[in-house]
């Protein structure tokens, strides 16, 4: 019996991916496989943890088979990653499977199974491990009613990214304002630059052996609330050479961030703790 759904792949971001240039760092975007189409995300330039905030929709895909099989055993999507090049094809830089959450006539777009959460899919190149995936896929069968009987997509809407639709509300991770400091001590250093989700903050010195001691550079950057959805932080030491060429000296990233996260203190119960 052939049954009718939407796909919905919503792809907010990636990390740790593996550096395809001379850079340091790639240019990526991904694809996603299911039955017969394809669609491609956003290509991102020079990062290792893109954000691509970006709900991809497969309409009219047609499945063959009972409607219980389809929703216990669904179809597996594939994802790709991909460094796009200047010149040439682009570079595979992994793949990941994953299975979406289905949705029948008959039930309630609802918790606790929907709307969908993001997880974590690891990457593989070959043998190795090359990275993580942060998305959400929603099977969702259409029924006589047309894509009308579909729950509907809720905001944000982004102008600027023109027929990019980002993840809705209630799967995007909710935001705040964070500002990542960091302070030199080491005086080999000829230019480094912060790569975190789409930011990059560069710190450049003209000496080969500058006195960085006690200085810092730093960036803002909206991330998860979420302190387990946090990109890790990269950081890229290079040679600046004539003509503006600059040569890769080596990288390091900081998997995890939590042990340096500040949180001011609370001034109400400071308050409190005073008069009480």
């Amino acid at each position: 019996e052939k049954q009718v759904f939407q796909l919905r792949a919503h792809m907010y971001q990636a990390r740790s991916l593996f550096a395809a240039d001379s850079s340091g760092l790639s240019d990526p975007f991904a694809r996603v496989f299911f039955i017969s189409q394809s669609q491609c995300t956003e290509v991102l330039n020079e990062t290792l943890c893109p954000t691509w905030d970006q709900l991809l929709v497969f309409d009219n895909v047609e499945l063959y088979g009972e409607a219980h099989e389809m929703r216990d055993d669904p179809p597996i999507i594939v994802i790709e990653i991909y460094d796009q090049d200047t010149v040439g094809k682009a570079d595979f830089m992994g793949r990941t499977f994953a299975k979406p959450v289905v949705k029948m006539l008959d039930e309630h777009y609802c918790p606790p199974r929907f709307p969908p959460q993001l997880e974590y899919y690891q990457i593989y190149r070959g043998n190795s491990t090359a990275g993580d995936l942060l998305a959400a896929f929603e099977l969702l069968q259409i029924g006589p009613g047309g894509k009308s009987d579909l729950p509907p997509v809720d905001g944000p809407t982004d102008m600027d990214r023109g027929p990019i639709l980002p993840v809705p509300l209630g799967i995007r991770p909710v935001l705040s304002k964070y500002r990542v400091e960091v302070i030199a001590l080491e005086r080999q250093i000829l230019m480094f630059s912060i790569v975190w989700g789409r930011r990059a903050c560069p710190w450049t010195s003209h000496s080969l052996h500058p006195a960085l001691d006690n200085q810092h550079t730093f960036a803002s950057q909206d991330l998860p609330e979420n302190e387990l959805l946090h990109p890790p932080l990269n950081i890229r030491v290079v040679d600046c050479r004539a003509f503006g060429r600059y040569t890769l000296v080596g990288s390091h990233a900081v998997s995890s961030l939590r042990k340096f996260i500040y949180r001011p203190p609370d001034k109400k119960a400071q308050h409190w703790n005073m008069t009480g």
